[in-house]
């Protein structure tokens, strides 16, 4: 027992250790942690720990594809479930017949086993796709495509393993296997849809942030077993649960409770996800050494290896350029199609769930070692040749990921709609005497939502913002409230329980501080690169996109009233030039409500944008 608790440290220490220090070199984690892992294969001290089929496909699966399902946006899911669908389904059983019939030409070991092989080394891995995705910044629109293809194909892999091993020995019958698909799809979803139901309305009656989350974390699981004892796909049944959940969560939950599980779920992925890049490297030695009594000689296993590696490889490419053409599905939304289209078919590293599949092969299965020895060739080989160039790929196809300036002002016009409806609400329930309470939360209002525009514009600390004076002392003041309270707790003059959750409150504050902070510093050298309607109103549709201004770089308003500007606007109508609301004189606000010149743009620089006073809507500078 003792070495097996050793054992384990070690094991998250070293995940820890890696991850950490990769993120710091900005390495990448997923491939450093794999080559850590070969490398300690073939250490004699190092005892690697069994690859357990059950304990990838059932114990690590389900919670790893519930994390990343309750955080896909089940409205992109829809918008997308094109591509999706065509990658996750038709993808996954055009590479498992291509596999099928290179292992059967090479082997002769017949159909249903070629089949199984194919089904093992066919779906892209949902931990490994996405990971690598994210962590070279691609396009928004391309990692939902990746990450809904990524927790879909499991399934339609899986379930087209179970039904080649069944078929071994026996005769295959088409509309058989079929039905036995679609049936295992119908279960899927309908158990999925159960389980959101009755998890939904259990998150509605607990109003404990720790027992929601307990709850949430068994959310897996009771879609997965029911949905496997009814022959249906457990893991679709896991990510149909999930996608529901997490489109419902603002609704049934509050807001406490999905802070709690946030973090929890976020603990977990990130222990779940980067411990299995280190069980693909440990596995190296034993899988090598199992291949070594196989009947074939070395240079027909490495020729089996290197040809099911490029089928898997080739055969993405060409899914996805066929499909494209064919019945354009794909990010067609782009201005440059065809450059995502090529990062997307590049992007398809195989990840632990293929070594964990590979594992299922029945003993009788004819070169059975040398299978799974194929299968840890394509799962390292993707994830080495193509997570190391899908950077450098991305770089040279000009393809980025999303715009930080332009979320901010994405975010900026969320909290102006927002807030105006939060104070019509407040209004509306407001009763006689709550006009001082009415007007200081509409102050408070306008400060949220200043605190965002602020982020926008110049980089160089010309002066400094309200928000960011605010952030200073607020922060400072965090900081002496903390130490008082600990002085107190070390004198024992207060309960421990309640000096507890004063430090909480604090916490909680200071972690939000910080995060606008960040937000700020990531978007001081960002260039705005806006994807914003041409003409979302009238006005914006009218107003010109730019005219002469009547000062060249300064708020004339400000200079009489002695006052400094933080964000200078420029009217469409007349060229006056004003600064924004979070300066002390907000004279483009003035100028619009003294003369009702509808349009203004920014006038800072690297921004191109225009802002609708009457509809508070944002439009495209050019």
């Amino acid at each position: 027992m003792e070495h097996l608790v050793l054992g384990l440290t070690a094991f998250l220490l070293t995940v820890l250790a890696v991850a950490t220090l990769s993120r710091r070199l900005n390495v990448n984690a997923p491939l450093a942690l794999i080559l850590v892992g070969l490398l300690g294969s073939y250490l004699p001290f190092i005892h690697e720990p069994h690859l357990s089929p059950e304990l990838i496909i059932v114990g690590a699966l389900p919670p790893l594809l519930y994390a990343s399902a309750v955080n896909t946006s089940l409205v992109d899911f829809r918008r997308n479930i094109s591509a999706i669908g065509w990658l996750s389904i038709g993808l996954v059983l055009f590479t498992a017949v291509g596999v099928a019939a290179v292992v059967n030409a090479m082997l002769g070991i017949g159909w249903p086993a070629a089949m199984a092989i194919g089904a093992v080394v066919a779906p892209p891995d949902a931990v490994a796709a996405t990971a690598v995705a994210r962590s070279i910044g691609l396009p928004r629109r391309v990692v939902t495509v990746l990450e809904g293809e990524s927790l879909v194909n499991d399934a339609t892999a899986l379930v087209t393993l179970r039904t080649a091993i069944a078929a071994m020995g026996t005769a295959v019958v088409v509309p058989h296997v079929l039905r036995d698909f679609v049936l295992a799809v119908v279960v899927a979803v309908v158990v999925g849809l159960l389980v959101a139901k009755v998890i939904g309305l259990c998150f509605k009656l607990l109003d404990d942030p720790l027992t929601s989350t307990a709850l949430s974390l068994l959310a897996p699981f009771a879609a997965y077993v029911p949905a496997e004892e009814l022959h249906g796909s457990g893991v679709l049944a896991v990510v149909v649960a999930g996608l529901v959940l997490g489109d419902r969560s603002p609704t049934i939950q509050s807001g406490q409770t999905r802070l709690t599980q946030r973090v929890n779920w976020s603990t977990i992925q990130f222990l779940l996800e980067n411990s299995v890049f280190l069980l693909i490297g440990l596995q190296v030695r034993h899988i090598v050494d199992d291949a070594r009594g196989s009947d074939l000689g070395w240079q027909q296993v490495v020729g089996l290896c290197l040809a099911v590696l490029l089928t898997v490889m080739v055969l993405r490419v060409v899914w996805i350029f066929a499909t494209r053409i064919l019945v354009h599905i794909g990010p067609t939304q782009s201005t440059t199609p065809a450059r995502e289209s090529l990062i997307t078919s590049w992007a398809g590293m195989r990840g632990v769930v293929t070594l964990a599949a590979a594992l299922t092969l029945p003993t009788e299965t004819p070169y059975r070692s040398v299978l799974i020895l194929v299968a840890l060739a394509v799962t390292l080989g993707t994830l080495l040749i193509q997570g190391l160039t899908l950077p450098a790929l991305a770089r040279r196809a000009g393809v980025h990921g999303p715009d930080p300036r332009e979320d901010t002002l994405q975010e900026a016009t969320i909290y102006q709609h927002a807030v105006a409806a939060g104070h019509r609400a407040a209004v509306a329930a407001a009763r006689p005497g709550d006009e001082d309470t009415l007007a200081r939360l509409q102050e408070q209002g306008e400060r949220r939502i200043n605190s965002v525009w602020e982020r926008l514009g110049r980089s160089e600390a010309d002066v400094e913002t309200p928000s960011e004076s605010w952030r200073r002392l607020r922060g400072a003041a965090i900081a002496g409230e903390r130490a008082e309270v600990l002085t107190m707790r070390d004198s024992g003059r207060a309960e421990h329980e309640v000096l507890s959750r004063v430090l909480a409150a604090l916490d909680a504050e200071e972690a939000s501080i910080l995060r606008f902070t960040e937000a700020a510093e990531r978007l001081r050298d960002s260039p705005l690169r806006p994807n914003l309607p041409d003409e979302p109103c009238e006005h914006l549709a009218q107003a010109p996109c730019a005219v002469e201004p009547s000062t060249a770089g300064y708020c004339a308003g400000c200079r009489e009233e002695g006052t400094d500007p933080v964000h200078l606007r420029l009217c469409l109508t007349c060229g006056h030039v004003g600064c924004c609301d979070s300066s002390v004189g907000r004279h483009s606000t003035r100028h619009f409500e003294e003369t009702g010149h509808p349009v203004m743009r920014s006038i800072e620089p690297g921004e191109d944008w225009r802002w609708c006073f009457v509809d508070e809507v944002l439009g495209a500078g050019a």
